[in-house]
């Protein structure tokens, strides 16, 4: 059985296929009492689509697609990994890896679920101290059904299971200095978060829980997200949980109109440059510290493309050559460009910034996440006191982007 499948690098013709330019498509399953089901999701530049498949649906989908329409796919089975691959001649290459089978639970096989161990330093295993510990019922995470209601991870929602603790750990991270910040500013007031390109919004109920439940912090929290019907889902699942403090909006960030600046701003795989419209709204309303997750960094590959085609000289320097050359490398070098300049934007607009890996390459490839705390020394819209004592910052992102002849959204936004 395929527990899931992720296919990138549409062709050309894509649009054409399926009806919509789709960058990606990532397809799960559901397990339930009615059976077997898949999610389905399809990624455009700035939209996320949603689709329910059966299993022979699947199976044709991936037939018709795989290696055909996207050029990668990965499948992944309970015993292993498929990895299909086309070449620009159109010739497809499948791999097969097998993988660990993890220790099965057989009490729980109805409901397709194995614990989650880590290994220790002897022979013996044990369950992760995850900060939503498993076994231990929480009503979001049966309402979505991510656990069983007494507690255990379902099978195919160990990644979200695991994505969502990962991101907590970061949240406890920076609460102390966040709720210091606003004790110095003398308010006792709630917490306020705001979740850009929210989506089914299980980060945003995990977030909610965590701070409220367990961490005891009066808080308001806000999902945002450009499609209505997933909004009207989540403000439904908020109210059937009781969650005080919690509501969502249907928005894109470049223009929303928050009504109190929000103290964090977390996302977690927003397309492309909403990242980037998530991080300039951060900057400029103040906010105190800054989770992001960056997803699918097409502007700066597509911008290094039209240079590498334009006829005139100069544009990117050849030193990069190199890394230019080869389509999966250049890929990567462009993203992870992409968030090091993020990083050096947020560092001259007033931040203590990391890069962070947010969890393993395993589960999922998008895997670093921004952590940006605000400086205490800078000006409430986020620009230094002291221009003459600008860090370094400023300086190395233009040296970077003058090198690659690049143009970030995020560069201009900020300087709007």
């Amino acid at each position: 059985m395929i527990i899931s499948a992720a296919l990138s690098k549409p062709i050309k013709e894509c649009a054409r296929i399926l009806g919509r330019p789709y960058l990606r498509v990532k397809i799960r399953a559901n397990t339930s009492s009615a059976g077997t089901a898949y999610t389905a999701e399809y990624f455009t530049d700035k939209q996320v689509f949603h689709k329910h498949m059966t299993e022979e649906e699947l199976s044709d989908f991936l037939e018709k697609h795989a290696g055909k329409t996207f050029k990668n796919c990965v499948e992944r089975t309970e015993a292993e990994e498929i990895t299909i691959l086309a070449n620009k001649k159109g010739e497809i290459t499948t791999l097969r890896k097998k993988l660990k089978l993890e220790q099965k639970n057989p009490a729980a096989d109805s409901v397709n679920y194995t614990p989650i161990t880590e290994s220790c330093t002897n022979s013996a295993n044990r369950v992760k101290n995850y900060l939503l510990p498993e076994g231990t019922p929480v009503p979001f995470l049966v309402l979505l059904g991510i656990t069983t209601p007494d507690g255990k991870v379902i099978a195919s929602k160990y990644g979200k299971f695991r994505q969502i603790n990962r991101f907590l750990e970061f949240i406890d991270d920076v609460l102390p200095r966040v709720i210091k910040s606003i004790e110095n500013d003398g308010g006792m007031r709630p917490l306020r978060i705001a979740d850009f390109g929210c989506g089914k919004s299980y980060l945003t109920f995990a977030v909610h829980y965590f701070v409220t439940e367990i961490k005891k912090i009066d808080a308001e929290i806000i999902g945002l997200d450009l499609k209505e019907d997933v909004i009207d889902f989540c403000n439904k699942t908020a109210q059937k949980l009781g969650c005080q403090g919690l509501k969502f909006d249907t928005g894109n960030i470049a223009d929303y109109s928050y009504k109190n600046d929000p103290d964090i701003v977390i996302t977690l795989h927003a397309c492309n440059t909403a990242t980037d419209f998530a991080l300039d709204y951060a900057v400029k309303h103040n906010c105190r510290a800054i989770l992001s997750v960056p997803c699918c960094q097409h502007e700066i590959n597509e911008q290094l493309d039209q240079n590498l085609k334009s006829d005139s000289a100069g544009k990117t320097d050849e030193a990069f050559a190199p890394l230019l050359k080869y389509g999966i490398i250049k890929e990567r070098f462009a993203a992870l460009a992409t968030d090091a300049l993020r990083a050096e934007y947020l560092e001259n607009a007033g931040y203590s910034v990391q890069l962070l890996e947010f969890i393993d390459m395993e589960h999922t490839p998008k895997n670093i996440l921004i952590r940006a705390v605000k400086n205490s020394r800078y000006h409430e819209n986020g620009k230094n006191k002291d221009r003459n004592a600008i860090s370094n910052a400023e300086k190395e992102a233009e040296s970077l982007t003058s090198a690659l002849g690049i143009n970030p959204s995020l560069k201009n936004l900020l300087e709007k």
